[in-house]
């Protein structure tokens, strides 16, 4: 459902030409990089992916200029793509994931060394990729480091009563330094950045609330946020109760399946501030974006995520 409807956006904002463009040009680099490395890139790049950050850097740059998407902005979509994947890489060997988007992550399948190797191929690549492109060096840069910033942080704050403005920090460090780079990078102006920032903030906010969900579904409550004391949205809510906090804070992991039900519980309240924060999200785009329907559509997107 969720591909499927990112598949219309992407109809709806007329970028179906440039996502066509965008999948070919990741096929023929991976076609002419070391056999070595090529069959995990082929893990990892050619299934699954809906391109969304791409889709973002389209967008914002639309909203501020018309006329085809320039070569500078189809390399800089490229190269997201190529960051946003050793994220993940990243982040499933600290969760300890063993699949996702339902196959086996790429240390899964190829071993932790394989993987943070590949990933550390796929960064200089991009760096490669973007040539002269002085601002997007600087921009890719900044989002590796906050990036890495974000996981430290994230890590060192697990299990500790903290709150929303506690969430907002670190899930803008993490996804909303993604978009906000995203952002930049299509503007090119800087104009879109606060918007982007927000879109990122929607995107996890929605991302925590579906995990919650799913694991309601499941009927427990637990998975890699849960049983690693990771303050998510739904978390932040729910530990202003004395006992869900202690259940939280608990260094041995407490009863998860209890926190699970404290988390459940709060998925309304969740639902209400993600609501808020799509509202700003429009008010950013109206206030900055010469056309806002392309960003209108995208955090109308965002929005749906947490509703599958």
């Amino acid at each position: 459902m969720q591909e499927q409807t990112t598949k219309s956006v992407i109809a709806r904002l007329g970028f179906e030409t440039e996502m066509a463009d965008l999948r070919q040009r990741i096929a023929r680099w991976i076609d002419g990089c070391s056999e070595e490395m090529r069959e995990a890139l082929e893990w990892q790049f050619l299934t699954g992916s809906k391109y969304f950050r791409p889709l973002t850097i389209f967008s914002c740059y639309r909203a501020v200029r018309e006329g085809p998407i320039p070569e500078q902005i189809m390399q800089s979509a490229l190269v997201i793509e190529l960051f946003h994947n050793v994220s993940l890489i990243i982040d499933d060997i600290v969760d300890r994931s063993p699949t996702r988007r339902g196959r086996a992550t790429m240390h899964t399948k190829f071993g932790e060394l394989s993987a943070l190797m590949t990933s550390g191929y796929i960064v200089a690549e991009g760096y490669l990729q973007l040539k002269d492109d002085l601002t997007g060096i600087a921009l890719f840069s900044e989002l590796l480091k906050r990036l890495g910033v974000a996981e430290c942080m994230q890590w060192r704050l697990r299990r500790r009563p903290l709150g929303i403005e506690d969430w907002r920090k670190i899930a803008g460090e993490d996804t909303g330094s993604m978009f906000e780079v995203c952002a930049c990078l299509g503007d090119r102006s800087g104009r879109l950045r606060t918007f982007g920032g927000l879109l990122g903030l929607l995107y996890h906010g929605c991302d925590d609330v579906g995990d919650v969900k799913g694991l309601a579904a499941l009927g427990g409550g637990g998975e890699e946020d849960l049983r690693d004391g990771i303050l998510t949205l739904p978390a932040a809510l729910a530990i202003r109760d004395p006992a869900a906090a202690k259940l939280f804070c608990d260094p041995e992991g407490g009863d998860l399946a209890e926190l699970g039900r404290h988390f459940v519980a709060k998925l309304p309240e969740a639902e209400a501030y993600l609501d808020q924060i799509a509202e700003e999200g429009r008010t950013e785009a109206r206030s900055f974006a010469v056309d806002p329907t392309p960003l209108i559509a995208l955090i109308e997107q965002t929005r749906q995520l947490s509703r599958y």
